[in-house]
Order: structure tokens, then C-alpha cells, then sequence
């Protein structure tokens, strides 16, 4: 079952006009929330950060914050999957194909589960592999966009190189971050990430992660990293909904560390599925 406008119908019924403002010129916004054994994590932080995408855009939503946590509980009511993905996208709907707002606004709202997956073992144990590539983005990162353009050549760069993620490094400011993720450094005990602007997007793991560091007394700093800082940095670290917290351990070609899992990194993502099974109940 999906959510669509309101209704809750069969997937292979539900049907977005060819004229819907998001097919045609990317104008819509989305969330993807992670569910543990069909419990929802920090839905209220997604929720709200999808109400910020909104404004950002000037897109009223036709319900209130209460009524989309209660289509989504509805929605994964009876999902058993361990690891499971919301995705809820808005659109400014369908109308005539032009460049401006319709006078008339009948936005699209959908939403379906699909089945996740759980970072591996090996993964975890290992790291992953990371490329640094230039932003070619705008200055609207902040905003969760359907324009997913730029992370999608930028991804499909990081896998023709073998590598699990890319890092959108800007001229004159640094490595801003990846094309899914947050990114973090640890140099001397001190943790490093960006600061909220309109290069990156806040992310809601990205919060827990520094939540946790200020809960073990970890010093943090929001600045961006020069590619260089980050290259001799003595841990690297990615945060997202899916990946949670997983290690860089080879960055552009060079090791990171001594090429494993650093401590503080290990640390904070044992904290943060701890987190996961207080606040989820599992």
C-alpha cells in the first residue's frame, strides 16, 4: 500500500499526472525516514525538516505535522521488516508546464515503504571508500530537494570508482559534504563537521551524532575542512539515515588513520544504535 493524496491504495494503483510539477521541473521536496522493526526513528525531526523544506520553497502542505506522523504510523502498521525506508515526497502538483507558481496550487503527496538494509559487518569493520569531487551544486543544499541530480552523477562517479561515497568539495570554502551524507573529521581528539548553511543539509543523523559527542564530553567544532585537513585527519567519518555512522578509511586515494575504524568514530556509532533501540523500543 501507498499514501497518495490523502488515500491509502494498492501501489500499482496509484498514478502522479505526466503535468505534476516534480516529473517536469523538479519542483518538490521529499524525507526518507529509517523504521527498526516497524518503529519509526525521529519521525518528528524528519517531519519538521520536511516543514522546512517547504517554506524554503514557499509550499504550504495540505496537512499538519500530527496528521503526516499519523499517515506514516498508519502507513508501516504492519511492516515486519527489520530495517525499513519511508519516503515521503511533496510536490506543488500537477498544472500547465511553465516556469512559475499556478495560480492554482493542488499539491501531490506521496508516500511508500520500501525494505532496507542494515550496513554489513565487513562494512562497519572495514570503512568505506570516499572520493572528492567539485560542488557543482547551487546554493540551496539546505533544502531537500527532488533536484538530485548532482548527487546522482556524483554517486555514480563514487561507484564507477569503486568507492561507497562522494564528497562535494567548493572552491574557496572546502569539502561541504557527501552526496548522501554528512561528513565528520576527528583531528586531536577534536570533532569536526560543517556548519549549517546553504551548502549542506541538516541532517537529522548528523544532529543525534552531535548530541551523542556533547554527551561524552567531546570537544566540536562546525567549520569546513580543506580536502587536505581532511586527507591527515585522524579519523573520517560519513552519518546518514541508511548508513548511520560508518567510517571513511580511504579518502582520495589515501588512507585515513592507520586505515581502520578509529575510536571515536567505533564509539559514536555503538552510542547511536543504543540510541536507536531506547527511543524505537527494540
Amino acid at each position: 500500500m501507498v499514501f497518495l493524496n490523502g488515500q491509502f491504495i494498492p501501489e500499482k494503483q496509484a498514478f502522479v499526472s505526466i503535468c505534476d510539477r516534480g516529473f517536469q521541473l523538479g519542483d518538490g521536496i521529499y524525507e526518507v525516514i529509517r523504521c527498526y522493526q516497524g518503529r519509526p526513528f525521529r519521525l518528528g525531526d524528519h517531519i519538521e525538516r520536511l516543514f522546512q523544506s517547504a517554506q524554503a520553497i514557499r509550499l504550504e502542505l495540505p496537512y499538519g505535522r500530527d496528521e503526516l506522523a499519523g499517515f506514516v504510523n498508519r502507513l508501516i502498521a504492519d511492516v515486519t521488516w527489520d530495517y525499513a525506508d519511508i519516503y515521503i515526497q511533496v510536490t506543488r502538483g500537477g498544472a500547465p508546464r511553465v516556469h512559475e507558481f499556478p495560480a492554482q496550487i493542488h499539491p501531490t503527496v506521496l508516500m511508500y515503504v520500501s525494505r532496507g538494509q542494515a550496513v554489513s559487518p565487513i562494512t562497519l569493520e572495514q570503512g568505506i571508500e570516499a572520493i572528492i569531487i567539485p560542488d557543482t551544486r547551487g546554493t540551496l543544499c539546505n533544502i531537500k530537494s527532488v533536484n538530485l541530480l548532482p548527487n546522482v552523477l556524483a554517486r555514480q562517479a563514487a561507484a564507477e570508482a569503486g568507492a561507497g561515497e562522494a564528497l562535494f568539495e567548493r572552491e574557496g570554502i572546502g569539502v561541504v559534504e557527501g552526496a548522501a551524507s554528512n561528513i565528520f573529521a576527528v583531528r586531536k581528539g577534536v570533532l569536526s563537521t560543517g556548519p549549517l548553511s546553504p551548502y549542506t543539509l541538516p541532517g537529522v543523523t548528523r544532529d543525534c551524532v552531535l548530541q551523542l559527542a556533547k554527551a561524552q564530553g567531546l570537544p566540536v567544532e562546525l567549520e569546513f575542512l580543506s580536502r587536505e585537513e581532511l586527507l591527515t585527519a585522524d579519523e573520517v567519518f560519513i552519518t546518514s539515515t541508511s548508513k548511520e555512522v560508518l567510517a571513511v578509511t580511504i579518502l582520495a586515494g589515501q588512507m585515513i588513520g592507520d586505515g581502520r575504524p578509529g575510536p571515536i568514530t567505533l564509539k559514536l556509532a555503538s552510542d547511536y544504535r543504543s540510541l536507536v533501540k531506547r527511543e524505537c523500543g527494540i
